[in-house]
């Protein structure tokens, strides 16, 4: 949104001083973004106006002339000129005199000798002044006789020559900032100013004469079109606009075309509500009507497209066709030509969904549906065709009607919105009094309908102006009131901490921070999958399924999460990268309890892990089970600081996910809180994932419900400890977890730590038997509890309890010593 800084300085009046800079730094603070501001017609504030006093030709260029031009009290300067179009004597032109910079053309004058005559200055035209958004090069300006008297800056002449505009970021839900009477409004408020403009009234007005017996108006979608007024103006005649009304346009960024054209634009420009103007002699059959369009019915409109419109459009219509499309953009038919004299002014509000979907579906995106599309005020169209009418006197010579017609039932009635003074507060987070916040609502448009008094109230009730749709509840209100409060007023104040009370345990981050420490990479998948996906992976059924999917493949919410991660994978070696190590955590999306009819959302962690092992100057292995075995139990340790174990998944209760050999749950604190394993042949082979991969699943709400464990101090041991390695063999079908077990239990109290460092096969190794190698740390435990009672053990003692934990091992397991 472009807006005049000038205009808003009329609209608000000479209480209003405030410098460009400092309003639009306000607006921003206030939620209206001045995203930038320029200079418009810069030059314009240096030059003057100058009558022509003689023009003669150049004694050495031939396609050049000397023009002697009078500046007032009888000074007058020569200058060289080229423009075709230099005046007669007496007519009024633009001088730039020596050392005038001009931006438009980033040009300083200078005394310039030209074919032996020294120029004292420059005529300029529009261009060089930069007044015309384009155009304006084919001649010096003219200006009309009596636009003032020589001498005076042009600015001076035409205030509206010269101005700042600001470049304004308007958020949709903020229409009434799309008007220059909805900003002075908003300014108004935040500098604590009166505010009530009246509109503009026709200085010629007829009697009797009025949209109707004219034009008969009606209603055939009041749905689509709650409100629609007319005004009749006759006797205009079609020329350009004043100089004025011209660079107020084109500061705007609107090409002035004539002059009731442009009226229509400028009427806009100000309250914020397109009008269109119609040719009443080309209203065929003396009729408006609001209906939806025929389906295929054609109409052409005014960029000379011929449009084929459907059952859904809107249109304005005459007794034979259609005439204009409905908050768009007007019809070819009916539009103002050079030779019209009677204009009827429509001003009209229509729905923003209706005036969206016709902009979208033609790929018209107009100044007009710009507007409907976020919310006209339907309360302004009285002032609106007043207004329209008296520029159409004014400015095109026409006379007015005394009456105007709006037809339709109007807008839905608005609820008044409560406002409270303590839930104020609590949202603020700071006190402002309910005088206060009842002043700044009043200078915003609402009216306060309780009549309670504001100073005593505790609450009040505040009917919303119809110029801000976006006002619809409490907490709009409250915004409402801080933003012209002002953000920048609001106290900083540390809010009170009590110590020892942090942010509660968040399972799902806990789990995210250690997969990534342990070179887990975090993928992105839909919640959405196909019904097929999910039976390939023997997941449950999905229970919801999308009415209107992206696609097939997006038709159901899952119930598992690993149909995305195996999509990844196949993407991944597909694009040869056979390394995968992915994770995601999200909702599952299962069956509701009984007579629940919103899914039950289970917070799961899935993982993939394929390729080879990470290692380091070695030959790198595959990985297998023992892989996931440690990622999944490290996740749960460093999530939780609790320890987990892994056990074999009964027969009964397998994953049909994974392979039957490599299936194990995650133990912890006695609870299953995850799986792991293998994936399943038959899987992979229906799913064409060229190859296997190891399966990571964890339930995030059962860690959530365990919670993390406090961690206690130990301080550093001062005492040396004493070190035994101790290799056995043993049976394949005993877990390594079992000895490493049994080594603490049967080292008792003494053994601080048990790690193993080994795995062998082969050699004098039976088939069927491993040698598991284990580090075995023995040190007093007073040493971390009590280190003054503590002592450094003896080889003897060591010996002794290193040969109970052998003797133990021979005995549970049948393992004995590898030499």
């Amino acid at each position: 949104m472009r807006a005049s800084y000038n205009w808003l300085r009329e609209l608000l009046g000479p209480a209003f001083q405030v410098p460009a800079s400092d309003l639009a730094e306000r607006l921003t603070r206030a939620g209206l973004e001045v995203e930038s501001q320029h200079a418009y017609g810069a030059a314009c504030a240096h030059v003057h106006v100058a009558r022509v006093v003689s023009k003669e030709a150049h004694p050495a260029r031939p396609k050049l002339g000397l023009v002697t031009v009078e500046l007032g009290g009888g000074r007058t300067q020569k200058v060289v000129c080229g423009a075709p179009n230099v005046p007669e004597p007496g007519g009024l032109v633009v001088l730039a005199p020596l050392g005038t910079h001009l931006p438009a053309k980033g040009l300083t004058l200078e005394p310039k000798d030209i074919g032996g005559v020294t120029s004292e200055g420059m005529l300029c035209s529009e261009a060089e002044l930069g007044l015309r958004i384009s155009g304006g090069e084919g001649g010096i300006l003219i200006l009309p006789p009596g636009t003032a008297e020589p001498g005076t800056t042009l600015a001076s002449a035409i205030p509206a020559s010269c101005d700042v505009v600001f470049e304004i970021g308007l958020t949709p839900n903020r229409p009434d900032g799309l008007g220059h009477m909805g900003l002075a409004r908003e300014i108004a408020a935040l500098y604590g100013l009166p505010f009530s403009p009246a509109p503009l009234e026709p200085t010629r007005v007829k009697a009797g004469l009025g949209p109707s017996p004219a034009v008969k108006i009606r209603i055939e979608d009041t749905e689509r079109c709650p409100l629609y007024g007319a005004a009749l103006v006759e006797g205009v005649t079609v020329g350009p606009s004043p100089l004025a009304v011209q660079y107020r346009l084109e500061a705007l960024g609107v090409r002035a075309i004539s002059n009731v054209v442009d009226i229509t634009n400028l009427v806009m420009m100000k309250f914020g509500h397109p009008i269109h103007g119609f040719d009443l002699a080309r209203i065929r059959g003396g009729a408006i009507v609001v209906r939806r369009a025929a389906e295929g019915e054609v109409m052409h409109t005014l960029d000379g497209q011929k449009r084929a419109l459907v059952a859904d459009d809107l249109v304005i219509a005459d007794a034979e066709g259609a005439v204009a499309l409905a908050g768009v953009m007007g019809g070819q038919g009916s539009e103002i030509q050079d030779d019209t004299k009677t204009v009827l002014v429509e001003c009209a509000y229509f729905t923003t969904r209706g005036v969206r979907r016709t902009s979208r579906r033609h790929g018209l995106h107009t100044e007009s549906s710009h507007r409907f599309e976020r919310g006209v005020d339907p309360g302004d169209t009285g002032a609106v065709l007043k207004e329209t009418a008296a520029l159409l006197c004014d400015l095109a010579g026409g006379t007015a009607g005394d009456t105007y017609v709006v037809e339709g039932p109007g807008p839905d009635e608005r609820a008044t919105i409560p406002l409270r003074r303590d839930k104020m507060n609590q949202l603020l987070g700071f006190a402002i009094s309910m005088d206060e916040a009842k002043a700044i609502l009043e200078r915003l448009g609402c009216k306060e309908t309780s009549g309670k008094s504001a100073d005593s109230a505790a609450s009040l009730a505040f009917a919303p102006p119809s110029h801000r749709p976006d006002l619809a509840i409490e907490v709009d209100l409250v915004e409402e009131v801080l933003r012209v409060h002002g953000i920048d007023n609001v106290p900083a104040v540390l809010p009170p901490m009590r110590a020892g009370l942090g942010r509660g345990f968040d399972a799902e981050k806990r789990v995210i921070v250690a997969a990534i420490e342990l070179g887990l990479s975090q993928s992105l998948t839909f919640g959405f999958t196909s019904a097929s996906a999910l039976a390939a992976i023997h997941a449950p059924p999905a229970t919801y399924v999308l009415e209107n999917p992206l696609g097939e493949e997006r038709a159901a919410m899952r119930t598992s999460l690993f149909p995305g991660l195996f999509e990844s994978l196949r993407r991944a070696r597909r694009q040869s990268v056979s390394d995968v190590r992915l994770f995601v955590t999200g909702a599952k999306f299962l069956p509701g309890g009984p007579g629940e009819k919103l899914a039950t959302e289970a917070p799961t962690f899935a993982a993939v892990i394929a390729g080879k092992r990470d290692t380091v100057l070695a030959k790198a292995d595959s990985v297998d089970i023992y892989d996931a075995k440690g990622v999944a139990l490290e996740l749960v340790a460093r999530a939780l600081g609790r320890e987990a174990t892994a056990e074999p998944q009964p027969a009964d209760s397998r994953s049909p996910l994974l392979h039957p050999r490599g299936a194990a749950n995650v133990i912890c604190e006695g609870r299953v809180v995850g799986q792991f394993g293998i994936l399943h042949p038959e899987v992979e082979e229906s799913l064409d994932l060229g190859g296997s991969c190891l399966l990571i699943e964890l339930d995030l709400a059962a860690l959530a419900a365990l919670g993390p464990k406090t961690p206690r101090y130990r301080p550093i041991p001062s005492l040396p400890a004493a070190t035994r390695d101790v290799a056995v063999v043993v049976h394949d079908d005993v877990p390594c977890g079992d000895v490493e077990r049994a080594i603490a239990e049967a080292g008792g109290p003494l053994v601080e730590n048990v790690a193993v460092f080994d795995l062998f096969r082969g050699g004098s190794v039976p088939a069927d038997h491993r040698s598991l190698a284990f580090h075995v740390v023995y040190r007093d435990p007073l040493a971390s509890t009590d280190p003054d009672k503590a002592r450094t053990l003896t080889d003897a003692e060591v010996d002794q309890r290193h040969a109970a934990v052998e003797k133990a091992l021979a005995e549970r397991f049948g393992a004995r010593l590898r030499a």
